[in-house]
């Protein structure tokens, strides 16, 4: 590999569609995308490097622990430049190990969320070095934020 990749971590649907739309930016890079095996997920990054996480995440401790080993065993593979995501429960223990690892962490608020922070974003909080807002209203709850405007 000529240079470390930006590792895409996003669970499928909306939020793998927001990462997608970043395809301006991603698309000279080296990367490497963290998701769930699902047909949406398959067509969008078909030709792409991925590795399939497990679902559901949603109050499943088994999930959680062996997407904890997904990260550690990619994080380790891939050695990426930095960690971005739009959530959902996938992301938490890849910006955990993340930040352990020392590998720079960027969280993208769902465009979705303008009055409260979603449950990941409050979870990946104390992993997070970079946090982007989609909306200038999401800066109430995530002040330290950048407004970057709608994904979508």
């Amino acid at each position: 590999m000529s240079s470390r990749p930006v590792l895409l971590v996003a669970s499928n649907g909306g939020h793998l569609a927001q990462l997608c739309a970043l395809r301006p930016w991603w698309e000279g890079r080296e990367r490497a995308w963290v998701t769930f095996r699902t047909p949406d997920a398959e067509s969008a990054l078909a030709g792409e490097r991925v590795h399939w996480a497990y679902h559901p995440t949603t109050r499943n401790a088994g999930n959680l622990l062996r997407n904890t080993g997904l990260a550690a065993r990619v994080l380790r593979a891939e050695r990426p430049a930095a960690v971005v995501t739009t959530g959902a429960g996938v992301a938490l223990p890849f910006f955990a190990l993340g930040r352990l690892s020392r590998v720079p962490t960027v969280y993208i608020e769902v465009y979705d969320r303008i009055d409260t922070p979603t449950l990941t974003a409050r979870l990946c909080r104390p992993f997070t070095r970079l946090s982007l807002a989609q909306w200038e209203e999401q800066r109430a709850f995530m002040p330290t934020a950048i407004t970057v405007g709608p994904l979508l």
